[in-house]
Protein backbone atom coordinates (compact mmCIF):
# COMPACT_ATOMS: atom_id res chain seq x y z
CA UNK A 1 0.00 0.00 0.00
CA UNK A 2 1.56 3.09 -1.02
CA UNK A 3 1.74 6.10 1.54
CA UNK A 4 1.36 9.11 -1.13
CA UNK A 5 0.38 12.23 0.11
CA UNK A 6 -1.00 14.90 -2.60
CA UNK A 7 0.80 18.04 -2.59
CA UNK A 8 -0.82 21.37 -1.48
CA UNK A 9 -1.89 23.20 -4.20
CA UNK A 10 -0.15 26.81 -4.00
CA UNK A 11 -2.07 29.23 -4.64
CA UNK A 12 -1.69 30.56 -7.70
CA UNK A 13 0.34 34.06 -7.48
CA UNK A 14 -1.26 35.23 -11.23
CA UNK A 15 -4.50 35.76 -9.71
CA UNK A 16 -5.00 39.60 -9.72
CA UNK A 17 -5.76 41.07 -6.51
CA UNK A 18 -8.88 42.96 -7.49
CA UNK A 19 -9.42 44.84 -4.22
CA UNK A 20 -5.96 46.34 -4.57
CA UNK A 21 -6.58 47.32 -7.83
CA UNK A 22 -9.77 48.81 -6.92
CA UNK A 23 -8.43 50.98 -3.85
CA UNK A 24 -5.70 52.26 -5.82
CA UNK A 25 -8.52 53.20 -8.86
CA UNK A 26 -10.14 54.93 -5.95
CA UNK A 27 -7.33 56.55 -4.48
CA UNK A 28 -6.13 58.08 -7.97
CA UNK A 29 -9.95 59.59 -8.54
CA UNK A 30 -8.69 63.05 -6.25
CA UNK A 31 -5.41 62.99 -8.55
CA UNK A 32 -7.30 62.79 -11.54
CA UNK A 33 -10.07 65.81 -10.69
CA UNK A 34 -7.67 68.28 -9.55
CA UNK A 35 -5.81 67.43 -13.03
CA UNK A 36 -8.69 67.66 -15.04
CA UNK A 37 -9.72 70.74 -12.95
CA UNK A 38 -6.46 72.04 -13.33
CA UNK A 39 -6.20 71.29 -17.06
CA UNK A 40 -9.77 73.26 -17.79
CA UNK A 41 -7.94 76.59 -15.71
CA UNK A 42 -5.77 77.10 -18.85
CA UNK A 43 -7.69 75.25 -21.52
CA UNK A 44 -10.66 77.65 -21.23
CA UNK A 45 -9.15 80.67 -21.68
CA UNK A 46 -7.18 79.22 -24.12
CA UNK A 47 -10.04 78.46 -26.32
CA UNK A 48 -11.87 81.49 -25.26
CA UNK A 49 -8.47 83.69 -27.02
CA UNK A 50 -8.66 81.57 -30.41
CA UNK A 51 -12.25 81.82 -30.62
CA UNK A 52 -12.24 85.24 -30.24
CA UNK A 53 -9.28 86.34 -32.61
CA UNK A 54 -11.27 84.36 -35.43
CA UNK A 55 -14.39 86.07 -35.07
CA UNK A 56 -15.46 88.81 -36.97
CA UNK A 57 -15.70 92.51 -35.36
CA UNK A 58 -19.62 92.17 -34.74
CA UNK A 59 -19.91 88.58 -33.72
CA UNK A 60 -17.15 89.46 -30.96
CA UNK A 61 -18.45 92.32 -29.50
CA UNK A 62 -22.22 90.95 -29.98
CA UNK A 63 -21.85 86.99 -29.69
CA UNK A 64 -21.01 84.33 -27.06
CA UNK A 65 -17.36 84.00 -25.87
CA UNK A 66 -17.76 80.22 -25.73
CA UNK A 67 -19.27 79.68 -29.60
CA UNK A 68 -17.66 78.92 -32.42
CA UNK A 69 -16.19 81.29 -34.99
CA UNK A 70 -17.85 81.29 -38.03
CA UNK A 71 -16.92 82.06 -41.21
CA UNK A 72 -13.60 81.96 -39.73
CA UNK A 73 -12.04 85.76 -40.26
CA UNK A 74 -8.12 85.94 -40.35
CA UNK A 75 -7.96 89.68 -40.75
CA UNK A 76 -7.74 90.32 -37.11
CA UNK A 77 -4.33 89.36 -36.89
CA UNK A 78 -3.49 91.80 -39.97
CA UNK A 79 -4.60 94.60 -38.30
CA UNK A 80 -2.89 93.44 -34.98
CA UNK A 81 -0.07 93.51 -36.35
CA UNK A 82 0.00 97.13 -38.26
CA UNK A 83 -1.70 98.63 -35.62
CA UNK A 84 1.14 97.18 -32.35
CA UNK A 85 4.29 96.99 -35.01
CA UNK A 86 4.43 93.59 -33.82
CA UNK A 87 7.92 92.80 -36.11
CA UNK A 88 9.70 95.63 -33.83
CA UNK A 89 8.21 94.53 -30.50
CA UNK A 90 8.87 90.73 -31.64
CA UNK A 91 12.18 91.46 -32.44
CA UNK A 92 12.76 93.17 -29.30
CA UNK A 93 11.08 90.23 -27.21
CA UNK A 94 13.72 87.88 -28.73
CA UNK A 95 16.44 89.84 -28.70
CA UNK A 96 16.04 90.27 -24.78
CA UNK A 97 15.19 86.51 -24.31
CA UNK A 98 18.01 85.25 -26.08
CA UNK A 99 20.17 87.68 -24.48
CA UNK A 100 18.84 86.16 -20.74
CA UNK A 101 18.81 82.84 -21.79
CA UNK A 102 22.61 82.58 -22.94
CA UNK A 103 23.70 84.93 -20.07
CA UNK A 104 21.92 82.10 -17.29
CA UNK A 105 23.34 79.10 -18.74
CA UNK A 106 27.14 80.81 -18.64
CA UNK A 107 27.09 82.40 -15.21
CA UNK A 108 24.53 79.55 -13.51
CA UNK A 109 26.46 76.88 -14.40
CA UNK A 110 30.12 78.64 -14.25
CA UNK A 111 28.95 79.80 -10.45
CA UNK A 112 27.58 76.52 -9.42
CA UNK A 113 30.58 74.87 -10.71
CA UNK A 114 32.90 76.69 -8.43
CA UNK A 115 30.78 76.51 -5.55
CA UNK A 116 30.49 73.01 -5.65
CA UNK A 117 34.35 71.94 -6.11
CA UNK A 118 34.81 74.86 -3.55
CA UNK A 119 32.35 73.53 -0.61
CA UNK A 120 34.74 72.78 2.28
CA UNK A 121 35.72 77.02 1.41
CA UNK A 122 33.51 78.85 3.75
CA UNK A 123 33.46 81.65 1.19
CA UNK A 124 32.10 79.72 -1.33
CA UNK A 125 29.56 77.81 0.84
CA UNK A 126 28.25 81.05 2.15
CA UNK A 127 27.96 82.41 -1.00
CA UNK A 128 25.55 79.62 -1.84
CA UNK A 129 23.35 79.83 0.78
CA UNK A 130 23.37 84.19 -0.16
CA UNK A 131 22.45 83.01 -3.78
CA UNK A 132 19.44 81.24 -1.97
CA UNK A 133 18.17 83.73 -0.47
CA UNK A 134 17.84 85.91 -2.83
CA UNK A 135 14.95 83.72 -3.99
CA UNK A 136 12.76 85.13 -1.27
CA UNK A 137 13.49 88.70 -2.53
CA UNK A 138 10.59 89.82 -4.90
CA UNK A 139 11.53 92.48 -7.41
CA UNK A 140 8.82 95.03 -6.43
CA UNK A 141 10.96 95.21 -3.34
CA UNK A 142 13.87 96.48 -5.39
CA UNK A 143 11.93 98.07 -8.11
CA UNK A 144 12.90 102.14 -7.17
CA UNK A 145 16.42 101.10 -6.46
CA UNK A 146 16.82 99.47 -10.14
CA UNK A 147 14.81 101.81 -11.88
CA UNK A 148 17.15 105.07 -10.42
CA UNK A 149 20.45 102.83 -11.11
CA UNK A 150 19.68 101.64 -14.49
CA UNK A 151 18.60 105.01 -15.28
CA UNK A 152 22.43 106.56 -13.82
CA UNK A 153 24.17 104.08 -15.93
CA UNK A 154 22.44 104.21 -19.27
CA UNK A 155 20.95 100.51 -19.39
CA UNK A 156 17.07 102.05 -18.72
CA UNK A 157 16.56 99.78 -22.17
CA UNK A 158 16.18 96.42 -23.08
CA UNK A 159 19.80 95.58 -22.53
CA UNK A 160 19.31 96.63 -18.97
CA UNK A 161 16.14 94.32 -18.91
CA UNK A 162 17.86 91.56 -20.03
CA UNK A 163 20.87 92.09 -17.13
CA UNK A 164 18.03 92.27 -14.89
CA UNK A 165 16.35 88.98 -15.98
CA UNK A 166 19.75 87.04 -15.72
CA UNK A 167 20.30 88.70 -11.96
CA UNK A 168 17.07 87.29 -10.72
CA UNK A 169 16.70 84.21 -12.29
CA UNK A 170 20.77 83.40 -11.20
CA UNK A 171 19.70 81.64 -7.66
CA UNK A 172 17.23 79.28 -8.83
CA UNK A 173 19.61 78.26 -11.96
CA UNK A 174 22.50 78.00 -9.28
CA UNK A 175 20.07 75.98 -7.24
CA UNK A 176 19.35 73.24 -9.91
CA UNK A 177 23.54 73.22 -11.49
CA UNK A 178 24.09 72.59 -8.31
CA UNK A 179 22.44 69.90 -7.60
CA UNK A 180 23.56 68.22 -10.73
CA UNK A 181 27.08 68.85 -10.12
CA UNK A 182 26.81 66.75 -7.12
CA UNK A 183 26.22 63.55 -9.23
CA UNK A 184 29.44 64.15 -11.35
CA UNK A 185 32.34 62.17 -10.37
CA UNK A 186 35.56 63.83 -9.21
CA UNK A 187 37.62 61.44 -11.14
CA UNK A 188 36.70 62.93 -14.53
CA UNK A 189 38.28 65.80 -13.35
CA UNK A 190 40.80 64.40 -12.07
CA UNK A 191 42.35 62.33 -14.62
CA UNK A 192 41.38 65.09 -17.54
CA UNK A 193 43.90 67.51 -15.15
CA UNK A 194 46.56 64.51 -15.41
CA UNK A 195 46.27 64.60 -19.09
CA UNK A 196 47.42 68.35 -18.86
CA UNK A 197 43.52 70.09 -19.05
CA UNK A 198 43.34 73.56 -17.56
CA UNK A 199 40.64 74.34 -14.97
CA UNK A 200 38.76 76.32 -17.68
CA UNK A 201 39.47 73.19 -20.54
CA UNK A 202 38.10 70.73 -17.69
CA UNK A 203 34.77 72.57 -17.68
CA UNK A 204 33.82 73.74 -21.12
CA UNK A 205 35.40 70.43 -22.57
CA UNK A 206 34.32 67.75 -19.97
CA UNK A 207 32.06 69.34 -17.28
CA UNK A 208 29.97 71.56 -19.33
CA UNK A 209 28.61 69.21 -21.88
CA UNK A 210 27.81 66.54 -19.07
CA UNK A 211 25.03 69.21 -18.22
CA UNK A 212 23.77 69.61 -21.26
CA UNK A 213 19.99 68.23 -19.55
CA UNK A 214 19.82 70.64 -16.80
CA UNK A 215 21.29 73.64 -19.18
CA UNK A 216 18.30 73.03 -21.06
CA UNK A 217 15.99 72.91 -17.85
CA UNK A 218 17.68 76.55 -17.21
CA UNK A 219 16.79 77.63 -20.64
CA UNK A 220 13.52 76.72 -20.67
CA UNK A 221 12.72 78.51 -17.86
CA UNK A 222 14.87 81.48 -18.14
CA UNK A 223 12.89 81.84 -21.62
CA UNK A 224 8.95 81.56 -19.80
CA UNK A 225 9.93 84.33 -17.38
CA UNK A 226 11.51 86.45 -19.92
CA UNK A 227 9.32 86.39 -22.45
CA UNK A 228 6.11 86.52 -20.63
CA UNK A 229 7.76 89.47 -18.27
CA UNK A 230 5.65 92.71 -17.65
CA UNK A 231 6.77 94.47 -14.75
CA UNK A 232 10.37 94.81 -15.10
CA UNK A 233 10.43 96.18 -19.19
CA UNK A 234 7.36 98.24 -18.02
CA UNK A 235 9.08 100.40 -15.72
CA UNK A 236 13.17 99.82 -16.40
CA UNK A 237 12.84 100.92 -20.31
CA UNK A 238 12.13 104.42 -20.89
CA UNK A 239 11.52 104.63 -24.58
CA UNK A 240 7.63 103.70 -25.28
CA UNK A 241 8.97 102.42 -28.98
CA UNK A 242 11.91 99.88 -27.32
CA UNK A 243 9.04 98.10 -25.22
CA UNK A 244 9.07 93.99 -25.16
CA UNK A 245 5.68 92.36 -26.64
CA UNK A 246 3.78 92.08 -22.98
CA UNK A 247 4.18 96.01 -22.23
CA UNK A 248 2.82 96.66 -25.94
CA UNK A 249 0.10 94.85 -25.29
CA UNK A 250 -1.03 97.07 -22.86
CA UNK A 251 0.13 99.95 -24.68
CA UNK A 252 -2.59 99.29 -27.42
CA UNK A 253 -5.29 98.46 -25.17
CA UNK A 254 -7.09 101.43 -25.27
CA UNK A 255 -6.95 101.41 -29.17
CA UNK A 256 -8.19 98.34 -29.61
CA UNK A 257 -11.77 100.18 -28.42
CA UNK A 258 -14.51 97.52 -29.29
CA UNK A 259 -12.33 95.12 -32.11
CA UNK A 260 -11.95 92.53 -29.36
CA UNK A 261 -10.95 90.25 -32.14
CA UNK A 262 -8.13 92.37 -32.63
CA UNK A 263 -7.30 92.34 -29.11
CA UNK A 264 -7.05 88.58 -28.57
CA UNK A 265 -5.44 87.92 -32.35
CA UNK A 266 -2.76 90.50 -30.42
CA UNK A 267 -2.43 88.33 -27.03
CA UNK A 268 -2.62 85.31 -29.21
CA UNK A 269 0.37 86.03 -31.16
CA UNK A 270 2.19 87.88 -27.91
CA UNK A 271 2.05 83.97 -26.28
CA UNK A 272 2.06 81.62 -29.06
CA UNK A 273 5.88 81.60 -28.86
CA UNK A 274 5.85 80.87 -25.45
CA UNK A 275 2.77 77.62 -25.65
CA UNK A 276 5.05 76.62 -28.58
CA UNK A 277 8.12 76.58 -27.17
CA UNK A 278 7.04 74.79 -23.71
CA UNK A 279 4.78 72.20 -26.17
CA UNK A 280 8.23 70.85 -27.42
CA UNK A 281 10.38 71.16 -24.44
CA UNK A 282 8.48 70.01 -21.86
CA UNK A 283 10.12 66.88 -21.60
CA UNK A 284 13.45 68.42 -21.07
CA UNK A 285 12.16 70.56 -17.91
CA UNK A 286 10.79 67.34 -16.17
CA UNK A 287 13.91 64.79 -16.95
CA UNK A 288 16.03 68.16 -15.51
CA UNK A 289 14.73 68.52 -12.61
CA UNK A 290 14.01 64.90 -11.74
CA UNK A 291 17.80 64.00 -12.91
CA UNK A 292 19.01 66.93 -10.49
CA UNK A 293 16.84 65.87 -7.63
CA UNK A 294 17.38 61.86 -8.12
CA UNK A 295 21.16 62.07 -8.33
Amino acid sequence: MSNTTTPATPRDQSTPKHGGKNRRDRANWPITIVLIVASLTVLVPLYVTVSMSLKTTEQAVSGNAFSLPWPINFSSFAQAWAMTDFPRAFTISVLVTVATVAGTIVLASLASYAIVRNWDRRLFRWSFFYLLATMFLPFPVVALPQIKLTGIVGLDNPAGVALLHIMFQLSFSILLYTAFLRSIPDELEESAKLDGASTWQTFWKLIFPLLAPMSATVGIFAFLISWNDFMMPSLITSDPSLQTLPVLQNIFQTQFSNSYNVAFASYLMAMAPAIIVYLFTQRWVMSGVTQGAIK
